[in-house]
């Protein structure tokens, strides 16, 4: 599902101030830092799309303590495609942005002059296997740290003590 934000208030947009108080459900866009992040949401129908079996539609949310704050998403899926899947595909956008941020600090993913799309495409490419590379290798670490404080002290040494100590060359 592809989908593109778009962030109006009610004087902005006479298109989102003039939609009906009925016809919005309250649907949640996933868990947040402080719980399930509830909003008032609603999907309009927009012009069809060449590729038979899928559809565009306007999806619209709208926060719950103050109601003239609405956020606007063209969405491109298949016509089947139940509108709780939407929001939460909308929901986990996120996500995504902070891997991006992430990646941008980490490996240097905005650290490219754009010359052609192929070196665009093959620099993405690579820096998004770096941060892939280094986050597998974070999440072993973690896992090993991990391991050694469930241990007792005395089975947590190094590979070298360990080869020492079935050597009998370790000093006690």
């Amino acid at each position: 599902m592809a989908n593109r934000k778009f962030t109006y208030r009610y004087a902005w947009n006479p298109i989102l101030a003039a939609l009906p108080e009925e016809g919005w459900g309250r649907l949640s866009a996933g868990d947040g830092a402080k719980g399930p992040r509830w909003y008032d949401w609603r999907w309009l129908p927009l012009a069809a799309p060449l590729a038979p079996g899928w559809r565009r539609w306007l999806l619209v949310r709208r926060s719950l303590s103050t109601p003239a704050e609405m956020t606007a998403y063209v969405v491109f899926a298949p016509h089947a495609t139940p509108l709780q899947a939407v929001v939460r595909v909308t929901g986990s956008r996120w996500t995504v942005e902070s891997g991006f941020e992430e990646a941008k600090g980490e490996v240097g993913l905005d650290q490219y002059e754009v010359r052609s799309w192929t070196a665009w495409y093959r620099h993405i490419t690579l820096a998004m296997w770096a941060l892939a590379l280094l986050t597998v290798m974070r999440a072993g670490t973690i896992a090993v740290e991990a391991l050694k404080k469930s241990l007792p002290p005395s089975q947590v040494a190094s590979p070298l003590a360990a080869f020492k100590a079935r050597r009998g060359l370790a000093s006690r």
